[in-house]
């Protein structure tokens, strides 16, 4: 029997920034999604909050419980042989104080995350780091966010014991000044570049999955949906037709 390949871990992940290897990270919610993309050679499953809107259709402001979350977490772990799973906790469980961090961040550890996303307060880094929980602290920049507050913040979250950051909006100006100031990772999906340690996409806009695509100019790396689209019509037509339908 072919030996399981070793297990992606927070340790690697530092050590491929030391060596200047960029981190490769994909949001799943899924386990077949989680098998594909780790066969690519992902290094980073994030399991986010964002399945709300993406998956389910839901309005941006309607939050996502734990146990949803949970369900995603466990499912993404299922697919995953090798990457480095790390789920979210959710805003509103955030937003509920220091001891419902902590918890959510022990059921999620329980449930399959090797470390846990949180945005950035680094109290709250602390206190999940404490309970013995890796944290993936999320830090936001943009035009209006000073860059010398940005490193203090992000140099904060590291002292505060987090594993990585995921730098939101960094910029080419903030994004490489983060990263040259931490010793840990930075790594972003909105608004990143080539100036970090790596990129996180969403699943969703790497595969062109979503019926916006249909409609899309945007260039993304294959339009599954417009593919979708022209099998389901052709299933129509077999049925419609009397043809037996393929993959029986």
């Amino acid at each position: 029997m072919e030996a399981s390949p070793p297990r992606v871990t927070v340790a690697a992940l530092q050590a491929m920034k030391r060596a200047g290897r960029k981190i490769v990270g994909v949001v799943a919610w899924d386990a077949p999604t989680a098998q594909i993309a780790e066969r690519a050679g992902v290094d980073l499953l994030s399991v986010g909050d964002s399945v709300g809107v993406n998956l389910w259709g839901r309005a941006e402001d309607e939050e996502v419980s734990i146990d949803e979350i949970l369900v995603c977490c466990a499912a993404v772990r299922r697919g995953a042989k090798r990457a480095l799973v790390s789920c979210d906790v959710p805003g509103a469980t955030v937003d509920a104080g220091t001891d419902a961090t902590v918890g959510a961040a022990l059921r999620l550890a329980q449930g399959g995350a090797d470390m846990v996303k949180i945005l950035g307060d680094p109290g709250l880094v602390a206190a999940v780091v404490g309970a013995g929980v890796p944290v993936f602290a999320e830090l936001h920049g943009g035009k209006d966010r000073p860059v010398d507050k940005l490193v203090d913040k992000a140099k904060r979250l590291q002292d505060a014991g987090a594993s990585l950051l995921d730098f939101r909006h960094s910029g080419p100006v903030a994004g490489p000044a983060v990263v040259a100031a931490v010793a840990i990772p930075v790594i972003g999906g909105l608004g990143g570049g080539a100036w970090l340690d790596g990129r996180v996409r969403l699943a969703q806009t790497a595969l062109g999955y979503g019926a916006k695509w249909l409609d899309a100019k945007g260039e993304t790396y294959v339009n599954t949906a417009k593919l979708a689209l022209a099998a389901f019509a052709a299933l129509v037509d077999d049925v419609r037709a009397g043809r037996q339908i393929k993959g029986d």
